[in-house]
């Protein structure tokens, strides 16, 4: 792939991404005066991870891993929305509507950044490795 159509491909995903900021999630910033967005959701809790590593007693946590995950678990939001914990009905179809997100949002990237942030995010979803279930524990921990 030549140079320029790698970097158009990277364009393209930063300008699609970018729109994670008009995503709304259920949870209030501080002040409570609007919701927050998904971008601000997903800078916030990648610095509590940075802020908070020193906390983790497992040496096999990779930091720079959880923080990636922490920047992408949300951008499936762009196509499936922000599901609310407690509604029953979207939450049965949201692993379909996110799988699908995905493929498409990370598939805008040349083939071998799509795989691995594909890979980034299915690994947060699972939820079952270190590095996965500290970034899960803070995304459940960030909105209080």
């Amino acid at each position: 792939m030549s140079q320029n159509i790698r970097l158009h491909k990277q364009m393209e995903f930063i300008l699609e991404v970018d729109k994670l900021k008009e995503i709304f999630r259920q949870t209030y910033t501080t002040k409570k005066i609007r919701p927050e967005n998904s971008s601000e959701h997903s800078w916030h809790i990648a610095l509590m991870a940075i802020l908070l590593s020193e906390y983790v007693n497992k040496p096999q946590i990779d930091l720079f891993r959880v923080v990636k995950m922490l920047l992408i678990h949300d951008i499936v939001e762009i196509d499936a929305g922000d599901t609310f914990a407690y509604d029953k009905q979207a939450k049965k179809t949201q692993h379909e509507r996110e799988t699908k997100a995905a493929k498409r949002i990370f598939y805008l990237l040349p083939i071998d950044q799509a795989k691995n942030l594909q890979s980034l995010w299915s690994e947060f979803e699972e939820n079952k490795t270190p590095s996965a279930q500290f970034a899960n524990a803070l995304d459940r921990l960030q909105p209080l």
